[in-house]
């Protein structure tokens, strides 16, 4: 039953952020699938007792794969796929709480949470790095197999 809910939120959110970034309709339930597989990735890591930079890392790695499959599919920029499918995966309730503590003078919980918002933002931002890294090299392999024949 957790997990449906985890599927089921995922999903909402990211079709939800997707209309609010005016992504063309055609786009929506694949944006939501490609949110909703890094989430459950993502989620699934956790349970696992992955840390939380590994975690984000293949969840982020994984949304740019379902990215670049979605957007070669349906002839479409990969970043409409990648953005809204982010969504799920952004920290925002420990940036919210650093925020609250520093606030609140709690300078030390408030550095913990910082600390948690800069791995996951490094994560994610490593995720999608290592996608556009491996798709580079699978398209210069093809090129190489293709013109060497």
């Amino acid at each position: 039953m957790t997990s449906l809910i985890h599927i089921a939120f995922s999903f909402v959110s990211t079709v939800a952020f997707g209309v609010l970034t005016n992504i063309p309709k055609r786009a929506l339930i694949a944006t939501g699938a490609a949110g909703t597989i890094g989430w459950m990735i993502y989620w699934g890591l956790q349970q696992q007792g992955y840390g939380i930079g590994s975690a984000n890392f293949l969840a982020a790695f994984a949304v740019g794969c379902v990215s670049i499959f979605f957007s070669r599919r349906k002839k479409m920029p990969m970043i409409i796929f990648n953005i809204p499918s982010l969504v799920p995966l952004v920290p925002g309730g420990p940036a919210y709480k650093a925020v609250r503590e520093f606030a609140l003078g709690d300078n030390f919980v408030g550095l913990e949470n910082l600390m948690i918002v800069v791995i996951t933002a490094g994560a994610i931002a490593g995720g999608f790095m290592m996608t556009n890294v491996v798709e580079k090299s699978i398209m210069h392999w093809q090129m190489k197999r293709l013109f060497n024949k």
